[in-house]
């Protein structure tokens, strides 16, 4: 698939691996960096989505989308692993349900900007998923230098694949995309229940905050890579 990702706020948070453990398949191991885990949340906007062999279909291709997300990786191959998918698309939604067996669900959602300062909202309606929602607003900063490998930059915004399960099954899908264009970001207002969704607690103190305008990013088809035992 080929598509775009734009107006996009990291947030991540440092936490204790074993905070993560019991949600994660024990046959991926727990990425960290200086010794701890993070967890994301990440609101951001789609467009241009399409089959690399089609065109954007009209009504399906632009929606927004927030995920929450820790990293990991299978193999020594470094990855991320998607705790919830909100989007805004019900047919985006059970694409990516029935063919990369993420946990994608609906909701209503919203992004408005003025200059450089945008407001984001989002409440889950899928009765599949716990109640969830994130009122969040930012402004966006100065062009940041790229992010070296080594780098928490690097280790929080640079993954270049996807994992999910199955039937008792771990898959891969590969990602690409040019590195991030990032941005500094300030943080203006912030209320969510995406983590506490999850049963554990919405991480204290400030996230560690980086933007992206736009990126093109192609991603390809699932791959079986093994069993698994499910969180």
């Amino acid at each position: 698939m080929r598509q775009f990702w734009g107006k996009l706020l990291f947030m991540h948070w440092a936490v204790d691996a074993e905070l993560l453990r019991p949600l994660i398949p024990a046959q991926l191991s727990i990425d960290t960096f200086d010794g701890k885990a993070w967890i994301g949340v990440v609101p951001f906007t789609m467009w241009g989505i399409r089959a690399s062999f089609l065109p954007p279909f009209p009504g399906t291709s632009t929606f927004h989308e927030l995920n929450v997300r820790a990293y990991v990786h299978f193999d020594g191959v470094p990855g991320a692993w998607f705790f919830s998918l909100d989007a805004a698309n019900k047919l985006a939604v059970w694409g990516a349900r029935t063919f990369y067996y993420l946990p994608y669900f609906n909701a209503e959602m919203s992004l408005r900007q003025d200059e450089n300062s945008i407001t984001y909202h989002s409440e889950r309606t899928d009765a599949r998923g716990a109640p969830a929602q994130l009122d969040a607003a930012w402004t966006i900063g100065e062009p940041l230098a790229q992010a070296r490998p080594g780098s928490l930059e690097f280790f929080l915004t640079e993954r270049y694949c996807l994992y999910s399960y199955y039937r008792e099954q771990l898959f891969r899908s590969r990602i690409f995309h040019q590195p991030w264009p990032l941005r500094s970001a300030t943080l203006d207002a912030y209320q969510s229940t995406m983590i506490e969704s999850l049963g554990i607690k919405e991480p204290k103190g400030d996230a560690v905050l980086h933007y992206a305008e736009s990126i093109g990013v192609n991603i390809w088809p699932l791959r079986k890579i093994g069993a698994v035992a499910r969180p």
